[in-house]
């Protein structure tokens, strides 16, 4: 009987053990610097406003049909409506083409400018892949992004031969399956181009997914552990880093709660962990760079995620505007 309970009180222990680690692990990997915002939003400002409005207008020329390669003139319209955007913005077009089977596809790619004279600039990029998936119209996933890159090339514009780093935007083909994750995603050509150039990336920000915001109880789902951890309301974006970026998130998330009322949650993860490298930040990884994902959270969101009903009506232009000008107070903070 004592030896039963000798095994017993062993068994108990080495469980108390397991869940202490596990909940100390979940913590590290969610605790980030800065208070969220919680509470009632403030009032949309005329600038965002206006953002939201010009967000709205690329969601729906761009999100409002399937465009993959599949779909492959409507890839080319979109691509088309990328480029027409920013040379009217006054940017010269980088374009990075490969083959695919076949079919010619493109990377798209703007640059502002570090201060003329500085020695060896490092580099941020910000980008957002423009294909849906299968017959998804891809509205949130991703013309929000995209919509967001976009915009934020607008916003910056004033950065322009003035900023402390050089800063990429750019918009990548074929993250969708069945390319994610193989050699034919346009953001592993991208990163591998930048390492092979030895240029300093030292931050790369991932925007996908970003326009569905819900206050309803039981609206957001994670992935284990999370769900122990964060509330089980869609009404904040998300901030993900793949473990190796840690650095990078805190420093992001300092500078979003700092400047933005909205809500926050941060956290880096392996991998292995679903969702934790579902976006363009993988490939940045793969070449040793710092990267993270900026979402709404997708699939444990999104109803609509790679449906035919994924379409323009199902966004919230007004919580994107408000994002976004968060994440472009990010990247000012970054580009000193």
């Amino acid at each position: 009987m004592r030896k039963v309970r000798r095994i017993l009180v062993g068994l108990i222990c080495i469980a108390l053990i397991v869940v202490a680690g596990a909940f100390a692990a979940a913590k590290y990997m969610t605790t980030v610097p800065g208070t969220p915002h919680s509470g009632a939003l403030p009032a949309l400002t005329g600038e965002e406003a206006a953002l939201a409005d010009r967000l709205k207008r690329h969601i729906e020329a761009i999100g409002s049909r399937p465009h993959n390669i599949d779909h492959y003139d409507e890839l080319q319209k979109a691509a088309n409506h990328i480029e027409s955007v920013l040379t009217a913005a006054g940017y010269r077009i980088g374009r990075q083409p490969f083959m695919v089977d076949g079919t010619a596809v493109r990377n798209i790619d703007v640059i502002v400018a570090p201060t003329a004279g500085i020695s060896a600039p490092q580099t941020i990029v910000v980008g957002a892949h423009y294909d849906s998936f299968d017959d998804a119209p891809g509205a949130n996933d991703n013309a929000t992004g995209t919509a967001a890159v976009l915009e934020l090339a607008h916003l910056l514009k004033d950065l322009d031969g003035k900023a402390g780093k050089r800063i990429r935007l750019a918009l990548f083909v074929n993250e969708e399956p069945p390319y994610f994750q193989t050699r034919d995603m346009g953001s592993l050509h991208y990163a591998r181009a930048l390492a092979e150039a030895n240029e300093p990336v030292v931050a790369m920000y991932s925007l996908e997914t970003l326009g569905f915001y819900s206050s309803e109880p039981g609206s957001q789902h994670y992935p284990p552990p999370f769900g122990m951890i964060f509330g089980n309301k869609g009404d904040f974006v998300a901030f993900v880093a793949i473990r190796g970026s840690r650095e990078l998130l805190d420093r992001t998330v300092a500078s979003f709660r700092s400047h933005t009322a909205f809500p926050t949650v941060g956290g880096v993860a392996p991998g292995f962990i679903p969702g934790i490298d579902w976006s363009d930040h993988w490939s940045f990884m793969q070449h040793g760079f710092q990267a993270l994902m900026i979402t709404d959270t997708a699939y444990f969101r999104y109803p609509h995620y790679h449906k035919t009903t994924d379409t323009p009506d199902k966004v919230d232009t007004e919580k994107l505007a408000r994002v976004v000008k968060g994440i472009e107070r990010v990247i000012r903070d970054a580009a000193k």
